[in-house]
């Protein structure tokens, strides 16, 4: 993967246009190499326009991911179980033909069982998907996303133990993890995160890299909503160190509700301490 990408999650609010193509253009006229399209209430696009797409971004050398919808929920039953099965394909198959390079999935919720068992439910639903997607051919990669709340899926120490199902890597989410307890917010911790990940997935999880980022806002029971940058504790251009002095490569999404006013501060940040080198 060529260094590291810095882009939105959706389409730029100072975008023209409010559809997929005038974001990748505007993302591209902002200097910025990433965008992710978000499916989080559907996967609603086309084909026809999912070709579109993967041209555009081709042509402007724009990396893209793609967001599976909110509603999923692998440790279910019944029918809640198949949906969120066939929402993560559907989401994998529209983004197959856009040429994104990720599908990033919040896997679901521990509900009345112990993490243990919330984990080898998701881990054999994502295997039944990871072959399912190998069976029609798809070239994309699921990525299971740091969570924000306990209730939740996704702590660090899962979305890496997660990968032993194969064609599953982990999204990381800094600002998630500094919101379930209030720490992992300076560069000694982000350092820790990345060496980490380091020891799992070996210099090719550095490599290969999806990172969600934004201020956050937290309670004692986790992320309560994103923020700007400057509205929040985040320490952001410690960020930006450690991302240097690791020498990550991949994509690094901006979800604060500013999306390339951060995105672009935080390019800035690593940008200067990469020239510097």
């Amino acid at each position: 993967m060529e260094g590291l990408l810095f882009g939105t999650a959706g389409i730029p609010i100072s975008s023209n246009g409010t559809d997929s193509l005038s974001g990748i253009k505007r993302v591209h006229e902002l200097g910025l190499g990433c965008m992710e399209l978000e499916f989080v209430r559907g996967v609603k696009m086309g084909e026809e326009t999912a070709w579109k797409v993967s041209v555009l971004a081709k042509k402007l050398d724009i990396g893209l991911s793609v967001h599976a919808p909110y509603y999923i929920n692998l440790n279910s039953e019944g029918e809640t179980r198949l949906k969120s099965r066939e929402r993560i394909l559907n989401s994998a198959r529209i983004g197959h033909i856009c040429g994104a390079r990720s599908v990033i999935i919040h896997a679901g919720f521990i509900e009345k069982d112990s993490r243990h068992d919330a984990y080898e439910k998701i881990k054999n639903e994502l295997t039944r998907i990871s072959e399912e997607m190998n069976s029609e051919g798809l070239n994309i990669t699921l990525r299971i996303e740091t969570m924000g709340r306990n209730s939740q899926f996704g702590n660090l120490d899962e979305v890496l133990t997660i990968t032993e199902v194969a064609g599953v890597l982990p999204c990381i989410d800094f600002s998630h993890l500094h919101a379930l307890n209030g720490k992992n917010n300076s560069k000694e911790e982000f350092a820790g995160i990345l060496t980490d990940i380091e020891n799992q997935l070996g210099r090719d999880g550095l490599n290969n890299m999806h990172i969600h980022v934004s201020g956050i806002e937290y309670s004692p029971k986790g992320e309560k909503k994103h923020l700007e940058f400057e509205a929040s504790d985040f320490k952001y251009k410690e960020l930006a160190e450690a991302f240097s002095e690791f020498n990550i490569k991949g994509m690094v999404i901006c979800e604060s509700p500013n999306l390339e006013i951060d995105a672009l501060k935080l390019k800035k940040e690593f940008d200067d301490l990469t020239c510097c080198k």
